[in-house]
């Protein structure tokens, strides 16, 4: 009997041909994990605060500027039925500032004209003057009279705005007594950014 114990492993050809990777590859392969592992974290971090910014961006705007589509053609040719604006919420507006406020349930757009204690008189090519000085209009695209019954000229009374579309042929609006002048609590706050469709985005003039 042959008593000669071989190991098992010693002399096999199929471990002959196995090629164990060195330290320094080994050292190579270890730094490329790091990185890979610090690559995914910085990709994880960057996309958090991207969704935490959009998330902060989305609240201001429900809060503070929430977005209003505009209907009817009351506010031509700078706004169309079918634009998307933003809205800031304040109440302190000025003449000149396109308005939203609450009417009759319902949420309308016009521009302010003449604050509380002005006099506001309208000729019959539509020039509309405020205290005496004709008003410098240049978002009106054509002056009309429109639908005009209150006496001319009209004496804003207190704690009221007087406002007219742009579209003055068509808007109705304090010009009209039915409508009349607003109350500061039905403000809602002015627009002032347009951002559909595309390619007229831009501040509200």
């Amino acid at each position: 009997m042959d008593n000669h114990f071989r190991h098992p492993i010693e002399n096999d050809p199929q471990t002959e041909n196995v090629n164990l990777p060195s330290m320094e590859e080994l050292e190579m392969q270890l730094e490329w994990e790091k990185q890979r592992s610090r690559r995914f974290r910085r990709l994880r971090t960057i996309l958090f605060s991207l969704i935490a910014a959009v998330a902060v961006v989305v609240v201001v705007l429900v809060l503070w500027m929430p977005t209003l589509q505009i209907n009817g053609k009351s506010m031509e040719p700078q706004l169309t039925a079918g634009d998307i604006v933003l809205t800031k919420k304040v109440k302190d507006v000025a003449p000149g500032d396109v308005v939203v406020f609450y009417y009759d349930d319902k949420i309308l757009v016009k521009r302010l004209i003449g604050s509380p204690g002005d006099w506001i008189d309208i000729d019959k090519d539509g020039d509309v003057y405020v205290n005496g000085e004709l008003l410098e209009e240049p978002y009106v695209a054509g002056k009309a009279l429109g639908e005009c019954d209150i006496a001319l000229p009209y004496h804003v009374p207190e704690d009221k705005l007087f406002v007219m579309g742009d579209y003055r042929s068509e808007s109705i609006d304090s010009r009209y007594s039915v409508v009349g002048c607003i109350d500061r609590n039905q403000i809602i706050g002015k627009l002032v950014f347009k951002i559909w469709p595309l390619g007229e985005i831009g501040t509200v003039k």
